[in-house]
C-alpha cells in the first residue's frame, strides 16, 4: 500500500516541478518479467523512471544509498535493492533471480554509476549474464534531460525530461556460459539499444 502512495507521491510531484514525455509506451511489456536497461544521470532518474513505465519496478541501486536509514527505508519502499558499485554480488544476484522468475520487471543501469557528462560510459555485463540467464526480455530506454535537475531552484524552470521507451528483445546468445568476447559484444549491442533512444550528444562511446 505505502507503494502506492510514493508512485502517488512522485507523479504529483513530477507533474508540479517538471514536464515528464514518455514515449513508446506500448513498448513496456505490462505482465511478463523482463529487464529494463537505461543510462543513467541523475540521482532522481529511477523514482521517475519507476513513475513512467506503467508497471511496478525494481531496480538495483548502489549500497552507499542505504547508509541513510530514512533514504534507504523509502528506497526499498520503492522497489530498491543494494549493490556493489561495478558489480552484481551474490545477495543481489539472489534478488534479481527470484524477481525475474516471479514475472517482475528489473531496471538495470550498465553503466553502474551516474554518467558526470551526461554521456553514455563503459558497460558492465550484469544485464546480459542476468538476460541470457533467465531467458527474458530486455527493454532499453533512453532518459534525456535529468541533467536539467541540479541546484535548489530547478524546478522553477520546469525542466523537461524525456523517457523513450524502445522495442523489446532477446539476445541471442546459444547458451549460459558465455566467454568474454561473447559477453562483451552482447553488452555493446545492449548499449547500442539504448544510444539509439538518446540524442546524440548522450551517446559518448556508443555513438557510432
Amino acid at each position: 500500500m505505502f507503494y502506492y502512495f510514493l508512485r502517488f507521491l512522485i507523479s504529483l510531484l513530477s507533474s508540479l516541478s517538471l514536464r515528464r514525455q514518455v514515449l513508446g509506451k506500448e513498448n513496456m511489456p505490462k505482465d511478463t518479467s523482463c529487464i529494463i536497461v537505461a543510462n543513467h544521470v541523475n540521482l532522481l532518474d529511477s523514482p521517475l523512471l519507476g513513475v513512467s513505465l506503467g508497471r511496478r519496478v525494481y531496480f538495483m541501486a548502489k549500497e552507499e544509498l542505504f547508509q541513510n536509514r530514512v533514504i534507504g527505508w523509502l528506497a526499498y519502499q520503492f522497489g530498491a535493492f543494494s549493490v556493489v558499485k561495478g558489480r552484481l554480488n551474490r545477495r543481489a544476484g539472489r534478488r534479481a533471480l527470484e524477481l525475474l522468475a516471479n514475472g517482475q520487471a528489473l531496471i538495470i543501469y550498465p553503466e553502474g554509476r551516474r554518467s558526470d557528462d551526461g554521456k553514455l560510459g563503459q558497460a558492465y555485463s550484469g544485464a546480459v549474464l542476468l538476460s541470457v540467464k533467465c531467458g527474458v526480455l530486455i527493454v532499453p530506454v533512453g532518459i534525456s534531460g535529468t541533467k536539467q535537475l541540479v541546484g535548489k531552484k530547478w524546478f522553477l524552470r520546469r525542466p523537461k525530461i524525456t523517457f523513450n521507451i524502445g522495442q523489446p528483445f532477446i539476445l541471442s546468445a546459444s547458451h549460459e556460459k558465455l566467454s568474454k568476447e561473447e559477453t562483451a559484444l552482447l553488452t555493446h549491442e545492449v548499449m547500442m539499444h539504448i544510444a539509439a533512444l538518446l540524442p546524440p550528444d548522450y551517446r559518448g562511446r556508443y555513438a557510432s
